[in-house]
């Protein structure tokens, strides 16, 4: 099937169990939320689907195909951290291109950079000095960077739980309008049951390492 599906996933820190059996389905082009308290398991779920964390049992698949023993960097899924991770030494556009494809021709990238940075609203960035971004901005870059690489589906960490509500419901707007725009399925994990909802097209709940849909 097309989308993302992670199947019977088992994770044990000191035979704790920490996911504990849990599948997610994610439908192409589906924003699922993932709701629940700090060290409930979240974040360790997107770190198995993206292959940071092996799994002790299940699966991770992806457009019908397993991705269980295949390396992150082979998986095809951007990932966007709690806080943009971004390269001082480098301008908006160096670390755009750290994103790009090994294949782009040279003299394509910098229209595509320039693509990206229209896309998440940030045109004419390119030469800004990361120092001189706001949060929101940075994850802005961040998500350019992310998109850059082609991604088949697409994990967010948190992303805007630094930001101010004004400059969050904008950020979470600008993202959710992209997702849909590339028709990608993607999995949000937060705490934050209004963002989630203004976010996702569907909202679970993590509890004792499974997921349960919201209400049941």
């Amino acid at each position: 099937m097309a989308g993302l599906e992670v199947r019977g996933a088992e994770v044990r820190f000191d035979e704790r169990p920490v996911l504990d059996g849990l599948s997610l389905t994610v439908a192409q082009g589906e924003i699922v939320a993932v709701l629940g308290p700090s060290g409930c398991g979240k974040s360790t779920l997107l770190r198995s689907i993206v292959g940071l964390q092996p799994l002790s049992s299940g699966e991770v698949w992806l457009n019908g195909k397993d991705l269980t023993t295949s390396p992150t960097e082979r998986r095809g899924i951007g990932f966007l951290f709690q806080n943009p991770v971004l390269y001082p030494t480098r301008d908006v556009a160096g670390n755009l291109r750290l994103g790009l494809p090994l294949n782009v021709p040279k003299h394509e990238r910098a229209a595509r950079i320039a693509e990206a940075l229209k896309e998440v609203g940030l045109e004419g960035f390119e030469q800004r000095t990361v120092d001189g971004l706001s949060g929101g901005e940075g994850q802005r870059v961040a998500l350019a960077r992310a998109l850059l690489a082609e991604p088949k589906a697409l994990l967010l960490d948190e992303p805007f739980s630094a930001l101010d509500g004004s400059l969050r419901q904008r950020l979470v707007d600008t993202v959710r309008s992209v997702l849909k725009a590339r028709n990608l399925p993607a999995v949000h994990v937060t705490h934050d049951a209004d963002e989630a909802k203004a976010i996702a097209d569907r909202c679970l709940h993590m509890e004792d390492g499974r997921l349960r849909e919201e209400g049941a």
